[in-house]
């Protein structure tokens, strides 16, 4: 029994719709269907989720929105119509924007989500429409009837373990059930997303829940890459990897897969495959907990992400000042900052964050805290850094892959203003200069997948 999701590529039009049917059909263990909002068609389209959030927009400040809803509605009935299913289509999705629009209220806190979250909901129903009008035993289900619930966190939900049970009562359906991903509800009712590409993350709640054999996860490409295939041409595709090097590879700048989406996959072990719609036939990405036997590169992947920024707390005998790093963490959890790496020296400390967290205002307030509560000989701050990490579990105990790395980078006159391991020893992590993010990836993937 199977779990899949398809991404909003996948979903985009009738023609890849089409692909969605066939894909299903073509393997009776596919009875659980997720899907996301429609994507876009072309580089110059749109997807239908920013045209909600323009909705979304236009409602708050009162603007026209007659024409957003036509032109919203117009992405499913394109498809409907490919699919000869009912013509109430556009008139009942074009009142379901209406009655958001209508119920919106300032002062409720799950507003925002309810609106992002239409795009996913219309889409399954649509998508299940299409299902039955070409003979499949197919529903739309919604996730509070299928039991996803959630904690009171709009936009940022996590789901609550009382779920799976719920979940799991579904495991036994003669139908095909069509899942919207993205959002779940509160206990007490309200409809509440995840992070922003949840749907990831329904298919992996959804497959925990159900106990099945394999997640299946199909977007627009042939699997998880071993590098960006902006920084290198045609970049080897990851034939097998680990949950553990999937989650450092994502967190570092990988978009294929959601960075949160295989946990609950992770903590149920369930194998996840990511593939291609648009090519089936490709064998993809296998994610399991662990390999024995299949050939596997000492290093799986080179990952990078833009964005970082660091500062830098530099004090006499800073290693002897007891308590100097608890105080550190506590000006960032008072201004509500995230570090992401936090290497010291005997005489200093470095704080990697991530930029989007600073305002003018915050970063002065953090400068200033950091000032008066440890009052440093030197403290100064630098943007425009880009974290770039080699990934794999072949890397534990095996003695030279620092030195390869950091000699690699050296040699194309990359500077390093950090660079961290992990105890567990599948990630080195560095943070350099964002303008030489490319030369980096290139050097070190060169280095170990020439």
């Amino acid at each position: 029994m199977k779990v899949i999701k398809f991404g909003g590529s996948s979903v985009a039009s009738a023609e890849q719709l089409k692909k969605v049917l066939a894909i299903v059909t073509d393997e009776p263990s596919r009875r659980f269907v997720v899907v996301s909002a429609p994507g876009k068609r072309t580089n110059k389209d749109k997807k239908v989720t920013d045209l909600l959030i323009q909705f979304y927009n236009a409602v708050v400040y009162k603007h026209e929105t007659e024409e957003l809803i036509r032109e919203i509605v117009a992405r499913y009935t394109e498809i409907a119509a490919e699919f000869r299913v009912d013509d109430d289509i556009e008139k009942n999705f074009s009142a379901e924007l209406r009655q958001l629009q209508e119920n919106y209220d300032e002062t409720n806190a799950y507003a925002l989500d309810s609106f992002l979250a239409s795009g996913e909901n219309l889409n399954a129903q649509l998508v299940a429409a299409c299902f039955q009008k070409n003979g499949v035993n197919a529903r739309y289900i919604n996730p509070k009837e299928l039991g996803i619930t959630v904690s009171n966190e709009p936009q940022n939900a996590r789901i609550l373990d009382e779920s799976y049970d719920k979940i799991y009562q579904w495991r036994d359906s003669e139908e095909i059930l069509i899942i919207p991903g993205f959002f779940g509800y509160t206990k007490d009712g309200h409809l509440c997303t995840f992070s922003r590409g949840g749907s990831d993350i329904t298919g992996s709640i959804v497959a925990a829940g159900l106990k099945v054999d394999m997640y299946e996860n199909f977007t627009d490409v042939d699997g998880i890459f071993a590098a960006s295939p902006k920084y290198i041409h045609d970049p080897e595709l990851i034939e097998y990897a680990t949950y553990r090097e999937i989650r450092e590879l994502t967190y570092a700048g990988f978009t294929v897969f959601h960075d949160e989406a295989l946990m609950p996959a992770f903590k149920a072990q369930i194998p996840v495959v990511i593939k291609n719609t648009n090519n089936p036939d490709c064998q993809g990405t296998l994610i399991k907990k662990t390999f024995e036997n299949e050939n596997r590169n000492e290093v799986v992947g080179v990952a990078s992400d833009g964005g970082f920024c660091g500062i830098t707390i530099g004090k006499y005998l800073l290693n002897r000042e007891v308590g100097i790093v608890r105080r550190v963490l506590q000006i960032l959890e008072d201004l509500n900052i995230c570090f992401e790496h936090m290497p010291s020296g005997i005489d200093d400390i470095s704080i990697i964050l991530r930029e989007r967290q600073l305002t003018r205002d915050i970063e002065a307030e953090l400068m200033k805290q950091i000032e008066e509560k440890i009052q440093p000989d030197q403290l100064s701050i630098e943007h425009g850094l880009s974290v770039v990490a080699l990934v794999g579990e072949g890397m534990r105990e095996r003695p030279g892959t620092t030195s390869d790395s950091t000699a690699a980078l050296a040699r194309k006159n990359v500077n390093l203003r950090m660079i961290s391991q992990g105890a567990d020893e599948r990630s080195i992590i560095f943070a350099i200069r964002s303008e030489q993010e490319r030369l980096a990836v290139r050097s070190l993937y060169y280095t170990f997948f020439d």
